[in-house]
């Protein structure tokens, strides 16, 4: 077998097996009686024993670097509450690996010519406070930070 791991964002609070079965109205198979209300990004409700949902989740105010670049490569923006920027955010841009047609700009930079295929690898890229865009690479500070939030 191989081995999967999955990160999706979901919202949940703690809530009663018996309370639960009543907001999803539903009866909900023997279980802790602890647990959380989960809702999931398309709408649908769950609960979840809280032993289960707590060793599978972890509350998003102060991700890990690792948490918030996976958050980042399901298309969400993230930021650090450390920055002292108003409006910054990264975003995971996929690239281009089949290319994407070159133009005058980088064709001068690279010697190639306008129109040629320009391929690029996926990369991060930082909303400044000027409103414009940069490739970005983060510092020592940000990887070992745990204050990234979801935008």
């Amino acid at each position: 077998m191989k081995t999967y791991i999955g990160t999706k964002v979901i919202k949940a609070e703690p809530m009663r097996l018996m309370a639960a079965e009543r907001v999803l109205n539903r009866k909900i198979k023997d279980g802790d009686s602890d647990g959380y209300l989960v809702t999931y990004a398309d709408g649908y409700s769950s609960w979840s024993p809280r032993l289960v949902f707590e060793k599978a989740y972890r509350h998003t105010n102060g991700m890990t670097f690792g948490l918030a670049i996976e958050v980042a490569k399901l298309g969400k923006k993230i930021s650090r509450t450390g920055w002292n920027g108003k409006g910054l955010f990264v975003v995971y841009q996929k690239g281009y690996p089949q290319g994407i047609p070159c133009n005058k700009q980088s064709a001068e930079a690279w010697g190639l010519h306008e129109g040629d295929l320009f391929k690029c690898n996926p990369y991060l890229q930082i909303k400044q406070v000027d409103g414009s865009h940069s490739m970005w690479v983060p510092s020592i500070g940000d990887v070992l930070a745990e204050d990234w939030q979801i935008i």
